[in-house]
């Protein structure tokens, strides 16, 4: 809360009321976090190296990443750094919303941090067992479902969700709304996590869409802009700006080091904390279901999967031989089997990724 510290000496030092606008501590939260993830992630990346925290590379996946194996994994620490150091000084603490931000992220990190310690120290190749992280991203939905329902602030929509290209079309979802809640925390982290497997794929991919929430946010949060634009206006969600700001700047600082030939992957510890992050910034701005828009590669990378598997099992059954329609799964798999070069895959990725979090923003127009 360094802010409010200038902002009590705004009498004396003029510059100080920059303090007060929240597009002057966003950008500084950006700023912040790119040249934390600038100092942090060499010495990070030395201390990795030191203790041989290196990626196990799995032999069922492309040949071509073999060479990868060693390249020290756990770097999304980097990125909580970048995020919650500027978030802990240019925002409001006292906001639910950023607190809730904050808990989600640590939440998942640490379930992330565990499962890559059972990895790559203990060297127990499955990590933690699936249904454990089933468990941890469950139990966050349910807190944080149970948290917007009991907090005072919330009590107008806290079970509503908006329509994109719907004008004031706001679904209550009553009863069931802590189960779609689970189901937006659950998904997001676990597609998140899916994208992970190319040089500075994830890693652009979240950049991109922690920018559009960062305008998203800062429109929700005022009173002229959300009724010009006939959404829901949210007191407060303003104050998430400042962490959506500081996300992207720390993702695009990780981006230095982790861009082709990668220095350092993010492991779990980096795709499910900052995929709880997205899940959890969509559901307190009541945009989940325009999230399928902002995040359409991570649903992409989800469904190969979930279709690969269904097929392949379904396969099985009739024929008693399981069948593909990818070459592999996740879909960027796929492309690169297909004889594109990794980089190619990455920023076409990520130009259709720009694409989509584009038209996610017309959306609050074509109403």
């Amino acid at each position: 809360m360094l802010y409010k510290f200038f902002i009590n000496f705004k009498e004396f030092l003029p510059v100080s009321n920059l303090f007060e606008y929240i597009t002057f501590r966003a950008s500084i939260a950006a700023i912040v976090a790119l040249l934390i993830s600038f100092i942090v992630g060499p010495w990070v990346i030395h201390i990795l190296h030191k203790n041989q925290i290196g990626e196990e590379i799995r032999p069922t996946g492309p040949k071509t990443h073999m060479k990868k194996r060693g390249t020290p994994t756990m770097g999304g620490v980097i990125i909580l750094f970048a995020v919650l150091l500027p978030t802990l000084l240019f925002s409001n603490l006292m906001s639910p919303m950023v607190q809730i931000m904050i808990f989600s992220t640590l939440w998942m990190g640490c379930i992330g941090f565990i499962d890559d310690y059972l990895k790559v120290v203990k060297k127990m190749e499955r990590g933690l067992i699936a249904r454990y992280k089933i468990v941890g991203q469950v139990s966050l939905g349910c807190i944080i479902s149970y948290w917007i329902l009991i907090e005072p602030s919330f009590a107008e929509f806290n079970t509503v969700t908006t329509m994109p290209f719907f004008k004031n079309v706001e679904l209550d979802l009553g009863y069931i709304y802590p189960l779609m809640v689970i189901l937006v925390i659950t998904g997001t982290s676990n597609a998140v996590n899916l994208t992970d497997g190319l040089d500075g794929l994830l890693a652009g991919l979240l950049a991109i869409c922690f920018t559009v929430f960062s305008a998203i946010t800062y429109i929700t949060g005022r009173v002229d802009f959300s009724d010009y634009l006939n959404i829901l206006y949210i007191p407060e969600a303003g104050e998430l700006t400042i962490f959506s700001s500081a996300m992207a700047g720390a993702c695009l600082g990780y981006l230095w080091f982790n861009c082709h030939p990668a220095n350092v992957f993010m492991g779990d510890t980096g795709s499910l904390s900052t995929g709880a992050a997205l899940g959890t910034l969509a559901i307190l701005l009541k945009k989940e279901l325009l999230l399928l828009i902002i995040g359409g590669v991570f649903v992409l990378e989800a469904m190969s999967v979930i279709i690969q598997l269904t097929y392949f099992r379904y396969t099985k059954i009739i024929y008693g031989e399981g069948k593909r329609i990818f070459k592999m799964a996740p879909i960027h798999h796929h492309f690169e089997l297909k004889g594109w070069p990794e980089s190619k895959v990455v920023i076409r990725f990520w130009i259709i990724g720009l694409l989509l979090a584009l038209f996610s923003l017309t959306t609050f127009k074509i109403r």
